[in-house]
């Protein structure tokens, strides 16, 4: 009797979800389907200059994910000249010298979030995704015995009063997961998100043509970071460089920071002053007062404390069917760019042990414990480099020499900074996205007692 095919539920139709959704459906032993939250997409989140980990991880789903990206995206230069993101001094006595070129890639783009999502969601057939999908509940029927996996379902309850079963879920469904919540517990400190260091993005969405009234025009076609102690400025051109989002990052300290985050739990910060910025470079200036115009698409950030599992925290018994990926499993602030990296990075996983491992659903929770064991430490680690970018960028970072009193803070020492930005993108631009795939794949098979179950 021939295999059923394997049924995937993916809760959350973002970056993650959609990636992995779109290569999945090519897939002839599995169904996918994706439940969004939202009625339909809107145009909102700020723009993206995906770094070169998160192209070669697109492609590696698929060279029509990579295409989408190219398709809906802004050219920063030639399909040939590696472009990068400029990490300038803009304010102190090193002021205007450039610390970092973050990014680089040959063909490097930005585009905005939406943009980017609908190029993804047109590589998803429409039969395989629901909107208005608010997941309120998960309920597991674990298999009679260890031996009879294929009984394991997942019930996904909506808010419609809708259910679905599955043979697995993947909980890409942001931030404030209700995934995340179910594998570590409602009351688990790393269940919902933090700001520790107090981060308000004030952030505004204009015309390129008004942009170009206020500021120069270099910095609409142009990812540059400008910093400072009282906010750190950048510019990312969207919509085929019709729009500019511009803003400016304040690092308020840990005693304003929420313990935790909720959707509900957002005050209103101050306005944004530019003249506390009189100190900070002209063309900082500029950008902070066309900021200040309005700043409506403003936004607390926050990220994830670390989550001792991507899967039930007890996965011997029975084999996990859940897990979480994306924003949903490591949240990190904004300030290394490799959110949505990360998010490819997991989804890239996540397809090759589907299409290369998984030939049955009583192999799903091998599949998952390899994805586990690949993915946690490196997007953790990311979390942690993206909130050591944001310190610096706030000149509120020592350079972890010296002792003492010799101890310099790192935006005293240009040359520091640079050997810093350069050793971490290192780390997250040029890393082995298909060695990460294969590695998986390798701690697949030994979960599954040998390599004699991979497909071919």
């Amino acid at each position: 009797m021939a295999e059923q095919r394997i049924k995937v539920a993916i809760v959350g139709g973002g970056i993650a979800g959609l990636a992995l959704a779109a290569g999945l459906a090519k897939l002839s032993h599995i169904d996918v389907h994706v439940y969004e939250s939202v009625p339909e997409y809107k145009d909102i989140g700020a723009g993206l200059a995906l770094h070169l980990n998160a192209i070669k991880a697109m492609a590696l789903i698929g060279p029509e994910l990579r295409q989408a990206y190219f398709d809906k995206a802004l050219s920063m230069g030639e399909e040939n000249e590696e472009m990068v993101t400029q990490v300038i001094l803009a304010q102190g006595p090193h002021s205007g010298q450039l610390v970092a070129e973050l990014g680089r890639a040959k063909g490097r783009k930005t585009v905005s979030r939406a943009d980017l999502l609908a190029g993804f969601l047109e590589l998803v057939p429409a039969a395989c995704i629901s909107f208005g999908k608010k997941l309120v509940g998960i309920h597991e029927k674990p298999p009679p015995s260890h031996n009879d996996d294929h009984d394991h379902k997942v019930t996904l309850v909506f808010a419609d009063g809708t259910n679905a079963v599955a043979d697995c879920l993947l909980g890409a469904d942001g931030i404030h997961s209700p995934t995340r919540r179910h594998i570590l517990g409602a009351d688990h400190p790393a269940a919902t998100p933090k700001n520790h260091d107090g981060w308000q993005i004030y952030r505004t969405l204009v015309s390129a043509e008004e942009a170009r009234k206020h500021i120069d025009a270099k910095w609409t076609t142009s990812v540059p970071i400008l910093l400072g102690p009282r906010g750190h400025i950048n510019c990312i051109p969207l919509s085929r460089n019709t729009r500019l989002s511009a803003g400016v990052a304040v690092r308020r300290g840990p005693s304003s920071a929420a313990a935790a985050l909720s959707p509900s739990s957002q005050t209103t910060p101050p306005p944004l002053d530019p003249s506390l910025y009189a100190d900070y470079t002209p063309d900082a200036q500029r950008i902070v007062s066309l900021v200040a115009l309005d700043p409506s698409a403003s936004w607390s950030a926050a990220d994830h404390d670390h989550a001792p599992s991507y899967i039930p925290l007890h996965p011997s018994t029975p084999p996990p069917r859940i897990a979480i990926l994306g924003d949903a499993a490591h949240a990190s602030l904004p300030f290394a760019g490799n959110g949505a990296a990360q998010a490819l990075e997991d989804a890239a996983v996540l397809y090759h042990l589907f299409a290369r491992g998984v030939a049955s659903a009583a192999q799903i929770g091998s599949a998952l414990i390899a994805y586990d064991a690949a993915r946690r430490p490196r997007s953790q680690r990311v979390v942690e480099v993206a909130r050591r970018f944001g310190r610096v960028y706030a000149f509120a970072e020592e350079d972890g020499e010296g002792e003492g009193e010799g101890r310099k803070m790192m935006h005293e020492d240009p040359e520091r900074m640079r050997e810093f930005f350069a050793e971490m993108a290192r780390f997250t631009n040029e890393f082995d996205v298909e060695g990460q795939n294969e590695e998986a794949l390798r701690v697949f098979g030994e979960v599954e007692g040998g390599a004699s179950g991979l497909r071919n």
